[in-house]
């Protein structure tokens, strides 16, 4: 693994670190670009593990981490966890293990499902291993205790994301004219089958509570109709991203000019670029491929998980 040599590089150049289980964390990604002109991104697939959301929450936990280390000896100056998997996983551990801060996408998530709903009764979409942590529902209840929370297990929706950016990899140039690719009968049919137990939770905002979602939210929208919000993390979690580095006096300033690159476990890099560049919104002009060995050969613990300090 090659390490970058930072001593004559401003801490307010260095990238943002951004990680997901595959692709999806590319929406939370292309959220930062646009809100963030200036600051370098340097992005994290693990696509050849993903998806995350049926695995086991200690296979998750360690994956992050894999990840976190990777991009913590890349040089970044904060990470973001751009996975609700691996947040609802890993985040406690990521913040305590890694010298940067590390932020993860359910808090933004809650925020802004607390932000939009009126009846304070909101729905959850996530993989069944984040349904099953009770992340949101603990998130959502830590800005209010009286909403009502409905998680809804979607993981089917993290599989037609993937599958069908690994089938439509030759068709990026109709994929950079219509956004609206994933709006089929086929697609549509699953989404209503799985959001059916939200039908009588008279639920009048759904948060998408995994960054693959947002690449569904037309079939979504329409199978849980007018009165239904729809809301992602990722707008949020670029708000609390600038608010960390504004005050740590991070930002890159006006004259940088940012570099965004992207790594990834995946074995077809072209077929990750082709995707990627549909999610990200531009060509992803970097793009290098890090063996599943080398993430296997990172440490997932250290010697003191936990930091205390006595004084007086």
């Amino acid at each position: 693994m090659h390490t970058l040599d930072v001593k004559d590089i401003s801490l307010n150049a260095l990238p943002i670190g951004v990680f997901d289980s595959g692709l999806g964390g590319l929406t939370v990604a292309r959220a930062i670009a646009q809100a963030l002109p200036h600051e370098s991104i340097y992005y994290v697939g693990d696509t050849k593990r993903c998806p995350y959301g049926t695995r086991s929450e200690d296979q998750v936990r360690a994956f992050a981490i894999q990840a976190g280390r990777w991009l913590e000896a890349h040089a970044v100056k904060i990470m973001v966890i751009a996975c609700n998997t691996a947040t609802a996983a890993a985040l406690p551990l990521a913040q305590q293990l890694f010298s940067v801060p590390v932020i993860g996408v359910i808090a933004p998530g809650a925020r802004a499902a607390i932000h939009s709903t009126r009846t304070r009764k909101v729905g959850v979409l996530a993989t069944e291993l984040t349904v099953r942590s009770g992340a949101y529902t603990r998130a959502i209840h830590a800005l209010d205790a009286g909403v009502d929370v409905y998680g809804c297990p979607a993981s089917s929706f993290v599989n037609i994301v993937e599958h069908e950016l690994a089938t439509g990899a030759h068709l990026q140039e109709q994929w950079l004219e219509n956004g609206d690719i994933f709006d089929t009968p086929e697609t549509r049919a699953e989404v209503a089958r799985t959001i059916k137990p939200l039908e009588d939770a008279a639920i009048d905002t759904v948060v998408l509570g995994c960054t693959h979602f947002p690449l569904l939210a037309g079939p979504i929208r329409n199978a849980l109709g007018p009165g239904v919000r729809v809301v992602s993390s990722a707008e949020e979690t670029t708000y609390e991203l600038a608010d960390i580095l504004r005050r740590r006096d991070q930002l890159a300033t006006d004259d940088v000019v940012p570099e965004h690159r992207f790594a990834t476990t995946s074995d077809n890099i072209a077929e990750f670029a082709a995707a990627g560049s549909f999610i990200f919104g531009q060509p992803l002009r970097s793009i290098e491929h890090i063996p599943l060995e080398e993430l296997e050969s990172l440490p997932v613990t250290a010697g003191a998980a936990g930091r205390s300090c006595q004084v007086g």
